[in-house]
């Protein structure tokens, strides 16, 4: 009879994850740190606000403030990271802006902003962390996608082509790292309770209404499903999955 919880088990691994602080990201590292891991924690918050929320993890988190999209310096960074935390095993690209206007009203730059915030950045971050997993023959890179990779989302055409464009490079770089050990994965988050979910339903009765509806468990996420998915895809349990997106959406993809 086999132990699942060693297959399971992150101790000893080094995980990265970007927009930690809060959110989701919070609940990955939360799920990371309860799986052994220790966890590198990348945001542009500033370490007053951030710091207070990670203190519950000890010795187990170390916060690293980085606007990820300064890509001229992303090799530096995880080269400190690496330094200070040890080789990187995980990468979670998690971080991101959101924004939400008709295109009557976005900008070609409101659009490349939330295309580099996502697409450019994560693509910068993974780069720099292939080498290392490539050369021990392990890592596992997990990108957060969304709803709107699959479905048409009103009003957020730029961070609908960067959640689509994650599954193209989930793919591309699946292909290219498998025969490496490299594994490369996506979460698709369905409508999860977080403060931000909260902000944009705040007042829209039909709104919520409509996302309930197509929902057949009938109820929100927690961020913590999010967390628990990506340890499993972090962990050995997921070591033969790779180049694949996993909806954690109560079936709301599937809904009717």
């Amino acid at each position: 009879m086999i132990d699942l919880r060693e297959f399971l088990s992150l101790s000893g691994r080094t995980a990265v994850v970007t927009g930690g602080a809060s959110g989701i990201g919070f609940a990955v590292v939360t799920c990371l740190v309860g799986a052994g891991a220790r966890v590198a924690v990348v945001a542009r918050r500033d370490p007053d606000k951030a710091l207070p929320a990670l203190a519950e993890f000890g010795d187990c988190v170390r916060y690293y403030r980085f606007d990820i999209t300064d890509t001229a310096r992303t090799p530096e960074t995880i080269g400190k990271i690496a330094s200070e935390c040890g080789p990187i095993d995980i990468l979670v690209n998690n971080a991101g802006i959101h924004c939400k206007m008709p295109i009557e009203e976005m900008s070609v730059d409101d659009y490349q902003a939330v295309l580099t915030a996502h697409l450019v950045a994560s693509f910068a971050l993974t780069k720099a962390v292939i080498p290392g997993m490539r050369a021990r023959k392990r890592g596992s890179v997990i990108f957060m996608a969304s709803m709107a990779s699959f479905i048409g989302l009103p009003y957020v055409a730029g961070y609908a082509s960067a959640k689509a464009g994650y599954l193209g490079m989930v793919r591309t770089l699946a292909s290219e790292c498998g025969a490496d050990g490299v594994r490369i994965n996506a979460i698709a988050p369905g409508w999860i309770d977080t403060p931000m979910f909260r902000q944009v339903v705040e007042d829209d009765v039909p709104r919520m209404r409509k996302i309930l509806g197509r929902i057949p468990m009938g109820r929100l996420g927690d961020p913590l499903d999010i967390g628990m998915a990506a340890v499993y895809l972090a962990s050995d349990a997921a070591r033969y999955v790779t180049g694949a997106c996993l909806p954690v959406d109560g079936g709301g993809l599937v809904g009717f």
